[in-house]
């Protein structure tokens, strides 16, 4: 009974130390950066909503493909496809300091292009997985308030 209560707390910390390694920093583990490095974390969707609500001058990264985001993404959302992430720093995203929430469809891309941006030297990146399991708002096209 305890060896099996023992195993299973093996095995949670073992599949929590694959899920935080996608934000890792390369040549550092996940258990070596907590989960988080001094510019990406990974968090839940509930924590991006709440992040979501605050004027805190975040912004809010698709980085799906185009048609994807066109068929629906987060109200507010900017599109920077994760293939046009490369080694600098995209124009859409001109403060390396800003506060960045980052997703995709299933959450692969955007750990992918987090840690892209990361690489680059941005140093507050928030990844909260994909658009499929979102619990929040969708829309299909932004609508700007008028003045």
């Amino acid at each position: 009974m305890k060896g099996n209560r023992i195993r299973r707390m093996k095995w949670i910390w073992l599949m929590a130390a694959l899920l935080l390694a996608g934000c890792a920093p390369k040549g550092q583990s996940a258990e070596e950066s907590g989960g988080e490095t001094g510019s990406c974390r990974q968090i839940s969707q509930e924590e991006a909503m709440r992040m979501m609500e605050q004027d805190d001058g975040h912004i809010i990264v698709d980085v799906r493909r185009q048609e994807e985001y066109d068929s629906g993404h987060i109200p507010g959302a900017i599109l920077i496809p994760n293939e046009s992430i490369g080694s600098t720093q995209p124009e859409e995203l001109p403060d390396l300091q800003q506060i960045i929430l980052i997703y995709c469809r299933s959450g692969n891309r955007s750990k992918q292009a987090a840690q892209k941006l990361a690489d680059i030297g941005y140093a507050n990146i928030y990844e909260f997985g994909g658009i499929n399991t979102w619990p929040g708002e969708t829309v299909t096209e932004d609508i700007l308030a008028e003045p």
